[in-house]
Parts: structure tokens; sequence; C-alpha cells
């Protein structure tokens, strides 16, 4: 009689190429109370709700990861604060932070609901967060965001130093919009003690307009701010794919996140998991996995455990982003708020 192989479900996940995914990005939500213009269309279709897994689903799933040796966990979305009852998976995953099996919980957000949030994420253990600002200039803030205001986030901002958490700002650098405040950017966030990343568009999604009439390579913004700064590459890393300078003149940390001129495949550690159970092991790459039905189909994790290491088996070495200027056509037809940011 054949006996089905025993799946270990702490066994860490190695992918053919060697590389250990220990960092798992997670969106609960592709819904938002911005629209900006490089990211959503302005009138997006939203998944309907009986799609999206329960927040218990979502917690289950990223447990099942942790057992498998995930040490970082982000939350995105969309925005992930929008969603209702959001706390609840803090709080629940905030039990892998006390037992020492995760290193870290964080998020990405746009700051829009960080005057009410801020202090009960730091007491789920959050420590650190990534805020989205790609200007300063409420009326540019307005533009790319169709539906934002500047100074509810600007209040976000002070409401998370308040409560202790360590602030990175991205700002997705685009051309002829921004490109012309990145010294501004620079000197406020490093004025206030928090690292700034700059980040190239990346060809996802069909949007309003067209993409690469956005598309700033940052080996050009880089080779600009060396007239005006000094810049030292340092060792510094967060897991992420961002390769960070000291600036001198300011003593702060500018990072670039390069996925078009130059990317960091070779060293990923990462997969992305997004609201209804899928998991691309690629942001740049359309090969995905379910993740729901196994999840569904048993109430132990062994169904789980397996379609897990079953998906990182082909996790590729690398994306297929290109900004194509004959076709004027993203490279990945998914918008990034289904994925998560």
């Amino acid at each position: 009689m054949l006996h089905a192989p025993e799946i270990d479900a702490s066994a860490p996940l190695i992918d053919p190429f060697g590389r250990h995914v220990s960092y798992l990005r997670v969106s609960v939500t592709d819904r938002c109370d911005f629209r900006c213009v490089y990211c959503m269309a302005e009138n997006m279709t939203f998944l309907p709700k009986r799609d999206l897994l329960t927040l218990e689903e979502l917690d289950r799933l990223c447990s099942a990861f942790v057992e498998k040796g995930v040490r970082k966990l982000r939350i995105t979305g969309g925005e992930p604060l929008v969603r209702k009852n959001i706390l609840w998976l803090f709080r629940a995953l905030s039990r892998h932070l006390e037992r020492g099996t995760l290193d870290e919980l964080t998020l990405t957000t746009n700051g829009s609901q960080l005057v009410r949030y801020a202090g009960e994420l730091k007491a789920c253990g959050v420590e650190r967060i990534n805020v989205s600002i790609d200007t300063l200039r409420p009326d540019r803030f307005k533009a790319i965001t169709r539906w934002g205001e500047l100074q509810p986030v600007l209040d976000g901002l002070e409401a998370a130093e308040k409560a202790g958490l360590k602030i990175k700002i991205n700002a997705v650098a685009l051309k002829d919009f921004n490109e012309d405040e990145i010294e501004e950017l620079i000197r406020f966030a490093h004025g206030r003690g928090a690292d700034l990343t700059l980040i190239e568009t990346m060809p996802m999604g069909d949007i309003d307009g067209d993409r690469t009439d956005q598309y700033l390579p940052l080996s050009v913004v880089r080779a600009r701010l060396m007239d005006r700064f000094t810049l030292e590459d340092i060792p510094y890393r967060t897991g992420g794919p961002a390769r960070y300078v000291e600036v001198k003149e300011t003593g702060g940390r500018l990072g670039f996140i390069t996925p078009m001129t130059h990317n960091f495949c070779e060293s990923c550690n990462r997969v992305r998991l997004t609201c209804t159970g899928t998991l691309y092991m690629c942001l740049g790459q359309d090969d995905a996995a379910d993740l729901r039905a196994p999840l569904r189909a048993s109430t132990d994790d062994i169904l789980l455990a397996d379609a897990i290491e079953r998906a990182i088996a082909r996790k590729p070495k690398g994306h297929d982003f290109i900004i194509d200027r004959r076709r004027q056509k993203p490279s990945i037809g998914r918008h990034m708020s289904v994925t998560g940011g």
C-alpha cells in the first residue's frame, strides 16, 4: 500500500537557486483611499469582499510561513489600514514576536490613517513603518493621489513619531513631476530622523495615461544628487531590495530601489501573498500559486505546507520588467494594489 510522503511543516523554504525565503509581504486588501496615478486607474473595480480571505485565514497563512522560517512579515494593500478590524490581525501576529519566531512585523501605508492607528500599531509590536509620500506640495499631492490630502499624512507622521515608530519614507521618482523635489524630500526625511527610499516606477497594471512618460531612471537621479551631496555606499540592509548610501551633508540614509535600471534578483528572499490567497513568487512574473484552496480544504496545515513548498520550488531567478515604448503596455497586467505594494 502506497503512502503519501510526509510533509515537514517546519522545513525552511529554499528556492531552486539556493535563496532562503525569509520575508513575506501580505496584501490584506486591494482597496485604498487614494488613487495614485502610477498605481491605479481612477475608476478601479475592486474585488468583491466575498473573495477576500478572512483575517483569521490571513493569520493562519502567515503563521504557516513563520513555521517554515519566514522571519519578517510586512502588511500591505492597497492601503492596509482601511481594512475593517485590521488591528485584530496585528494583535494575532504579534504572538510570533513574543515567542521569538518572528523578527519583525511591519507595514507599508499611505499615512492617511496613522493618526488613528499609530499608537495601537506600536502596542502590537510594530517598530517601524514605511510611509509613501511622493511630494511635499499640496497641489501636487492632490494631483498624484487624486483623492488624497497632504496634511493628514503629515499629521500621521507626527503621530507615528510620538508613538515611537521608526519611519522610512518611500517616494516614487516620476519624470516631470517630482524630480525637482528630490533634494527637498531628502532634507525633509533626514531632518526628522527618517530614511528616504526612492523607487523607480514599475510597469504593472493598465493605468490612465502612458507609463513610459513617468519613468525616471534612478541612475540619472543619483548622478544629479552627486552634484549637491556626498553619497557614500553603506552595507545597511532592511531585508528588502533597497541599496543605501549615507548622505554626508545630512547624516541620513538614502535608499534606491531600481527594478528597471539594476535589479537585485540574485539576493531576493521574499514572496508576496494577495488578499485572496494567491502567492506570487516574483513581483515581476505572472506565475502564482493558489493557497486558498489547500487552506480551506483541511483544518491542519499539511496540505498548505505542501502547496507552499511546491510554490517556492517554482520561484524564478528574476523578473521580466521592461518599459516597452513601442507597445506602451505594462509588462505585468495586474495592478500593484492587487499584489501588494
